[in-house]
């Protein structure tokens, strides 16, 4: 059987995880989930090379050195690198990378390079129990067994069983970041899981789809690559011929659209880690409620997380706080409330150089 060709977006600026996370040094670059960065990690999801065939990365040209470096190792010498020279989302990058693929039958598994996924063994099983689905053309997503009411995240309807022997579904439709009543509802309804932005599917019939549904986008990305040499590491389309690409998501463009499109549920440890609260719950508390990276001293403190990066953070008395600091910058916000870093980060664009 042929490869399975993982796929890697690695296009996100990170500025969620700010002040750690940067445009110049985004958070899949960084080691926040574990020794290795985030990159890696993605990247070790797929070394099974019994399953899988050497990776293609999509990102943007500006990161293009800490992509390279990233994929150093020697095992990754046949790795391929889409040099993206205008952000246009996720549909343009997948129809990038189907092309370079070969726009042929060759699957493609699609990941984000930031994501968190604690149990891989499963993860993998599920990949198996989709492969099937997608060889026979199906596009197919993987649907994260929901741990809460979460209003964070997207949320996918199951409808019938496809195949009861692997537990793909057809999907029913696909659901916006919900207000909480409404994700309170789907829950107890059951049949209903978190949106991971995870795919399986073969180049051509992506291509296939994207082409009825988004044609202006499929001409564009042929066009950027036209007399690219596919085999190359670095892959730099038309920047001209891209700019014109419309931009967009997969999941507007083609999975919301299509008919045939499919669905595994899996429980695997998934986090997309979107801010300091999610990258907290990753963690491993202390008998305080504490999480803590790098070094802290916390004195009758309870439910803190602490990420010290080149210096030590100490506190006495606190509760149910964040604290970032890595030496130019400190950061502090009440648990629950860490996605206003962006109004954070906005306020110092705003301010400009001190």
């Amino acid at each position: 059987m042929t490869l399975i060709t993982p796929v890697i977006l690695s296009g996100g600026s990170g500025t969620r995880l700010w002040p750690l996370s940067t445009d110049t040094s985004p958070k899949q670059f960084l080691p926040l989930a574990s020794s290795r960065t985030m990159f890696a990690d993605t990247l070790a999801r797929t070394s099974d090379r019994g399953r899988f065939g050497p990776a293609l990365v999509i990102g943007a040209e500006r990161h293009a050195a800490l992509m390279e470096a990233e994929l150093s190792a020697p095992e990754q010498a046949e790795a391929r690198i889409i040099l993206e020279p205008s952000a246009r989302n996720t549909a343009p990058a997948i129809a990038l990378a189907a092309i370079a693929a070969g726009a042929g039958d060759a699957v493609m598994l699609v990941m984000p390079s930031d994501h968190v996924i604690r149990d891989l063994p499963a993860f993998l099983d599920a990949v198996d129990a989709a492969l099937p689905a997608a060889r026979a053309g199906w596009l197919v997503t993987f649907g994260i067994e929901p741990a809460g009411p979460e209003t964070g995240f997207g949320y996918i309807r199951m409808g019938n069983s496809l195949d009861d022997a692997t537990g793909v579904r057809k999907v029913e439709r696909f659901i916006e970041k919900p207000p909480r009543d409404q994700a309170e509802a789907m829950l107890a309804e059951g049949s209903h899981a978190w949106n991971a932005g995870i795919f399986l599917m073969r180049a051509d019939r992506y291509l296939e789809e994207l082409a009825r549904y988004a044609p202006d986008m499929a001409h564009a990305a042929r066009a950027a690559l036209d007399g690219r040499d596919m085999a190359a590491r670095l892959i730099r389309p038309n920047a001209e011929r891209f700019a014109a690409c419309p931009s967009d998501s997969i999941d507007y463009a083609v999975m919301e659209r299509a008919d045939r499109v499919a669905i595994v549920p899996v429980a695997c440890g998934w986090s997309d880690v979107g801010c300091w609260d999610a990258l907290a719950e990753i963690g491993t508390p202390d008998t305080q409620g504490n999480t803590i990276a790098g070094e802290a001293i916390l004195i009758d403190s309870r439910n803190i997380h602490v990420h010290a990066d080149g210096v030590t953070v100490t506190a006495a008395g606190i509760d149910d706080l964040i604290v970032i600091a890595n030496g130019s910058h400190v950061m502090i916000v009440p648990k629950g409330k860490s996605q206003d870093v962006k109004a954070i980060v906005a306020a110092l664009k705003e301010r400009g150089p001190a």
